[in-house]
């Protein structure tokens, strides 16, 4: 039988006796006790493998951010031309070329309350001065070559089809130059100190983000590990200066939907957004068309007995996403083997390569991909599919988190 968990998160205020509970379909209860990291590099390898872990989805709403590692032990020079005289634990890259400076600690380390602070901020404004693109694109194919990888397509996949890569460079020379940086401390526990120093960085930093990521680790029985990021330092006060977490979101109709996608996208990419729209209809999925800040979006809606189920997302920057962010916490998808079944099927669309990786998030298709009557057909019979499951699955999970 399937085994259908939910989940209980205790994160506020969390101690050594917050848990996580597993309830499974014959009525065991799992309790998971949160346990600290055996060592500081065991976080460190972790970070490195599943990027996000640095909660993209909790910074950024509307786009979750996603993560190109760039290297970890990053070195920074305290002089021009100079050797290194400082490393960083790991540098990463976000879709819009943000470097992304992240130092990890655990929370046993004394000098997470205020040496880690003032050490962050020594790499930032060293970084700004010694660390020409060239380094930081060296150092990317070195990381590339090590996990045995070609640079040019693990970029390409990151930035999805089409993307133009030399640009990407660019930019991270500009965010560089601009100080449009963002420090992100990492702890199993940040504690009081810490939290109240970034929520006052973030909010008087402009246009560079400080930002911590709580990432506790509940142990059950045997080998099974949950891991639970949450996002702290965005207050009010720095959302309004640098822009809403949840930009607003407006109601709009089909009709007007369509006519800022015809706006934005070319002929071929609107047709393909527009038969996608027309399965929806006679999917008899719920319309949901959004404006947002920068974009506008359309949500098909599914009615399960759980309650509302959104499979996907199409967006006027030419782009789908697949909402497994989402659809892992429902059912049928909160089971491993349904999330390994969809992989394959999206993989077996003409012209689709989604890294395994993407599916704790949201696996972006290009509009593009789909333009060939073959592709697009595939991917609607997978999203009917994944339509169909929703459906008839019997209730067992707990659906969107609050």
């Amino acid at each position: 039988m399937r085994n259908c968990d939910v989940s209980r998160v205790l994160t506020e205020g969390a101690n050594m006796n917050a848990g996580v509970f597993l309830l499974h379909d014959d009525g065991r209860l799992d309790e998971m006790k949160e346990h600290p990291y055996d060592s500081e590099a065991l976080l460190q390898e972790l970070l490195a493998k599943y990027p996000n872990l640095l909660a993209g989805d909790q910074m950024d709403a509307e786009e979750p951010r996603r993560w190109l590692l760039i290297s970890r032990e990053m070195g920074i020079p305290g002089e021009e031309e100079g050797g290194d005289r400082w490393a960083l634990d790991h540098l990463f890259l976000d879709q819009d070329a943000v470097p992304t400076l992240v130092e990890v600690k655990r929370s046993s380390d004394t000098r997470i309350r205020r040496e880690v602070v003032g050490q962050m901020l020594d790499y930032a404004a060293n970084a700004f001065l010694y660390w020409p693109v060239e380094t930081i694109r060296t150092r990317f194919e070195k990381t590339c070559g090590q996990q045995g990888t070609d640079p040019t397509t693990a970029l390409a996949t990151f930035l999805g089809d089409g993307a133009d890569l030399e640009s990407f460079w660019q930019k991270v020379k500009t965010n560089l130059q601009a100080g449009k940086v963002r420090l992100v401390f990492v702890a199993d526990e940040i504690p009081q100190e810490l939290r109240r120093v970034v929520e006052f960085l973030n909010g008087q930093m402009d246009p560079a983000e400080v930002l911590a990521v709580e990432i506790k680790q509940y142990v059950g029985e045997g080998k099974l590990k949950t891991l639970v990021p949450r996002l702290v330092g965005q207050t009010a006060l720095a959302q309004q200066r640098k822009g809403p977490v949840s930009p607003k979101q407006e109601k709009i109709d089909e009709e007007s939907f369509l006519k800022e996608m015809l706006q934005r996208l070319g002929a071929e990419d609107f047709g393909v957004a527009k038969q996608i729209i027309e399965w929806a209809n006679q999917q008899k999925l719920g319309p949901n068309f959004n404006r947002w800040e920068k974009s506008v979006s359309f949500i098909p809606i599914v009615e399960t007995v759980d309650g509302l189920r959104y499979p996907l997302s199409v967006q006027s920057k030419g782009d789908i996403w697949v909402q497994m962010r989402w659809l892992r916490e429902s059912a049928p998808f909160d089971d491993a083997g349904m999330r390994q079944a969809l992989w394959k099927k999206l993989n077996e669309i003409p012209g689709v390569k989604v890294p395994q990786e993407r599916m704790t998030g949201y696996p972006r298709i290009l509009l593009q991909t789909l333009r060939e009557d073959a592709s697009l057909k595939a991917f609607l019979s997978v999203m009917t599919w994944v339509v169909q499951e929703l459906r008839t699955s019997p209730s067992c999970s707990t659906g969107r988190p609050a």
